[in-house]
């Protein structure tokens, strides 16, 4: 039996009759660098540079690897058409008004992408912004928009193939002509326009040219632009002598009187914060005054009509709280609580319904409890809470919006994971809570189980378990164990809401469980479970996911030769770093767009913002935290490790495709296992948004790849006669 030079068994089999896997001759260099006193290895650093002959020929290699394997997967062709079929519906979003227009989003079946229209007081519909017709290749994307507070112009953002690189365009939306733009460089920017419509507020990147080399993701300001000016004329506002990895927040009330600034440190679950009196200064020079600085919490303010400020933080309350104060004075001493922190649901956000023709102004409040969405009432002058909306199900809200200029009515969206995404209205005036907009298609939905479990993580700590199972299980293990997918995340505050998912419907309608795991580092208790999961408490989101596996497992809904891990992002650096400390845990890792180099992750995309949440290896402790879990550092050789498919996308501005490349290389080193290790690689797409074929390609691969490790035959579906 011959031995490639990565270490892996060629020309063979591993008894089942299946080919082993050859993989590339990947050169292992003899790099090694001190660091706090150790000796780190990085054998395969040659991998991190893209333009390299040696790389791009890697690439090449494992694209043949990855093909030849993808041809045994029998089950692609179902999952690409059970995906198509349930994205048939398309997609609408709430409106957003200003005074009788409004604007919202909808993808029609068949489209690639969303599109946004306009509505006129008759009703009369128009596209404003179609990305398909700009771009017939799909490869442009609306990142976002902002109307004027007349709704006489917008302003809206494109990047194009997955970059995420925003420019800003504005056009006139009565004639649908283009007005100004690209302005470049304004990555994630939040557009505040004047009441007046001739200025707005953004964000803006310095141009490479005055920043280190490397920083050019980096070194925002806020700055005001006069609509149809030359942005190198902007005025700069805010920013000057701050910390080159900040992001800014900036907003302009609807009365166009208030001002405010927000900053963070990167990702920090904390911000500074500012607010200025247009009406006493000048919007080329406003009078910042503080609000917070240098203060251990997330507020934000909004103005309402009746000329009180509503203060959201989680200063003193980790799960949330909004107050109420003069807007001349916002100092903590002078607020009023308004809405008072809950002993276990999480304050997610608020609209405030204040029209002329209410018996009394209301709030409606969104919550979530263990991540799952209800809405409460509550008088708008004293908070009391008078009432609680119905909602659908068990599920999730978002996009909650009213009339700026007062009404009776808001808007939001609804989901739970058997639920397409519809368009509710809730009416004051009347008490009901209505569907406003179906999707523009029909689709019927599998019907499926959806019930919440409670594990206990290593150190005692209760861990949330969402099980999605076939309906004829209902919450109880099935007669004999079924293949099974456990997602996760655990990072930056994000929970994991209950949601519509083609994929995972798929899935389970073929017979299979999905397990969401609701693990610390996220949002779903409040900043406190957060910050449990993040820093030098990050190795408690590896723990809890594995105790969700082994609870899975010891409830004989799955076995270890029947359960895949998946997760992408932060979730990539959670399976990367699992399937290192417990890799006879699991027969399958899918591993998206992940973080796995944990001591060089500052040096590439969007690293350098990302360090207080994981830490820098610049500093001693925290480069301990690091190199204890760092995936790519932890890889063994002689270690039988799962099958592994990396999915990576050459046009990821946030996570560099380095570190599953360099991950793969070293896993197909060091296994022991004839289980693939396999990576696919995906030209002009990007760490967000895609075309809808291209998501259906990627989940349909993804599928096959779990159905072929767990041995998911996928049978009949069952459809409810619903959606």
């Amino acid at each position: 039996m011959s031995v490639n030079a990565a270490g892996q068994h060629a020309g063979s089999s591993d008894g089942s009759g299946d080919p082993v896997v050859r993989y590339p001759n990947a050169f292992r260099a003899d790099v090694v660098e001190e660091i706090h006193g150790y000796q780190v290895e990085d054998p395969y650093r040659w991998l991190e540079d893209r333009s390299d002959p040696a790389t791009s020929q890697w690439i090449d290699t494992q694209a043949e690897i990855f093909g030849a394997q993808r041809e045994n997967w029998e089950t692609i062709d179902h999952w690409r058409s059970r995906i198509e079929a349930l994205l048939g519906s398309g997609t609408v979003s709430p409106p957003v008004w200003r005074k009788d227009r409004r604007f919202f989003m909808r993808r029609n079946p068949g489209q690639e992408h969303a599109v946004l229209l306009c509505v006129e007081p008759d009703d009369t519909e128009r596209v404003l912004i179609d990305p398909a017709a700009l771009d017939p290749t799909g490869l442009t994307t609306l990142d976002a928009w902002q109307p004027d507070k007349q709704g006489r112009q917008l302003a809206y953002q494109l990047s194009v193939g997955g970059t995420e690189e925003s420019a800003v365009y504005v056009l006139d939306v009565e004639s649908g002509e283009l007005i100004e733009g690209p302005i470049d460089r304004a990555r994630y920017s939040p557009i505040a326009w004047l009441l007046d419509g001739a200025s707005y507020y953004y964000v803006r990147r310095l141009p490479p040219e005055q920043v280190p080399q490397g920083e050019e993701q980096f070194h925002r300001r806020v700055w005001l632009h006069k609509v149809g000016d030359d942005p190198d004329n902007d005025v700069l506002i805010f920013g000057e002598n701050r910390k080159a990895t900040e992001y800014f927040g900036v907003g302009v009330s609807r009365d166009g009187r208030w001002l405010t600034i927000s900053a963070s440190e990167g990702t920090a679950p904390r911000n500074d914060l500012w607010v200025a009196d247009l009406e006493s200064s000048d919007p080329a020079q406003p009078d910042l005054l503080a609000v917070q600085v240098g203060v251990d919490a997330q507020t934000s303010v909004g103005f309402g009509r009746d000329g009180r400020a509503y203060v959201y933080t989680d200063l003193d309350a980790q799960r949330g709280r909004i107050c109420v104060a003069d807007p001349l004075d916002l100092r903590v001493e002078a607020r009023q609580d308004l809405i008072r922190e809950r002993t276990n649901s999480v304050l997610e956000g608020y609209a405030i319904l204040d029209g002329d023709e209410l018996e009394r102004p209301i709030m409606l409040v969104s919550w979530t409890t263990h991540a799952v969405a209800e809405v409460t009432i509550h008088d708008l002058a004293t908070g009391e809470q008078i009432g609680e909306l119905e909602l659908p199900g068990i599920g999730t809200i978002g996009g909650m919006s009213g009339h700026p200029d007062g009404g009776h009515e808001v808007w939001f969206i609804y989901t739970d994971h058997a639920t397409i995404p519809r368009v509710m209205k809730f009416d004051a005036l009347t008490g009901d809570l209505t569907v406003a907009a179906y999707p523009p298609g029909f689709v019927a939905v599998p019907r499926i189980s959806a019930t919440m479990k409670v594990c206990r993580s290593k150190d005692g700590t209760e861990v949330r378990l969402m099980l999605l199972e076939p309906i004829e299980f209902d919450g109880r293990p099935p007669p004999a164990p079924l293949p099974a997918v456990l997602y996760g995340y655990g990072g930056f505050g994000v929970s994991m809401a209950p949601s519509y998912s083609p994929s995972i419907l798929s899935w389970v309608e073929a017979g299979g469980v999905y397990a969401i795991a609701c693990l610390r580092g996220g949002n779903e208790e409040g900043e406190w479970w957060h910050r449990d999961g993040m820093l030098a408490k990050k190795q408690n989101v590896f723990d809890d996911f594995i105790s969700c596996a082994e609870w899975l497992i010891d409830n004989r809904w799955t076995t270890p030769d029947q359960l895949v891990i998946s997760g992408g992002s932060n979730g990539g650096l959670l399976v990367g770093a699992v399937m290192t400390q417990r890799p006879d845990l699991f027969a399958g890792v899918h591993c998206s767009a992940p973080l796995l180099d944990m001591l060089r992750y500052e040096y590439s995309g969007l690293g350098a913002t990302w360090n207080v949440e994981y830490g820098s290896a610049a500093e001693p402790e925290q480069f301990e935290w690091l190199r204890s879990y760092s995936p790519y550092h932890q890889v063994r050789e002689g270690i039988r490790y799962p099958a592994t498919l990396f999915t990576v996308f050459d046009q990821d501005t946030r996570v560099d495709p380095m570190h599953a490349r360099k991950m793969c290389a070293a896993l197909q080193f060091a296994t022991a296992a004839q289980a693939p290790i396999l990576i696919r690689n995906e030209a002009n797409v990007g760490h967000g948004a895609r075309s809808v074929s291209r998501s259906v390609e990627l989940s349909a691969d993804v599928l096959a790849f779990m159905a072929s490790v767990t041995g998911l035959n996928p049978g009949g579906s069952v459809a409810n006669d619903g959606e």
